[in-house]
């Protein structure tokens, strides 16, 4: 199915595109057949499709990047900007996720944890020692 035009619904083309390259995230300036309206859209992964967990307690789990980004939130609510300094410190934990994940997208649920720790180290020791106080390994 092609992407239509978010004014009319007709139908679209690509203009320009680009591969984000740190976040295998793909760009794409499009150009409406019908209205010659132009927009952006930002092509991402399917994260919850593309990795799982698995714990004890809970099982095989779908990846969540909200309930990431909620965890690291409250692990930086003491700096000022918490907000995007969390989604920032996910995206790096995500991208970190995926250039270590095997081709089943299999975690558990303690190298997730691990993972958030030793990029909130480099980043806010702080927010490293609550986030690992919150989430034992």
């Amino acid at each position: 199915m092609d992407m239509v035009c978010v004014y009319c619904g007709a139908s679209t083309s690509v203009v320009n595109s680009r591969q984000q390259r740190q976040t295998n995230n793909i760009w794409r300036r499009r150009k409406c057949t019908k209205c010659e309206s132009v927009f952006t859209t930002n092509e991402i992964t399917d994260l919850a499709g593309a990795i799982r967990f698995s714990s004890q307690h809970e099982g095989l789990t779908p990846f969540s990047r909200d309930k990431l980004f909620i965890s690291l939130y409250e692990s930086c609510k003491h700096r000022p900007t918490a907000v995007s300094d969390a989604s920032n410190i996910a995206q790096q934990v995500v991208i970190r996720l995926l250039k270590m994940q095997d081709p089943s997208g299999l975690f558990a649920r303690r190298d997730v944890i691990a993972t958030c720790i030793e990029v909130l180290k480099s980043f806010d020791g702080a927010a490293a020692t609550f986030y690992a106080a919150y989430h034992p390994i």
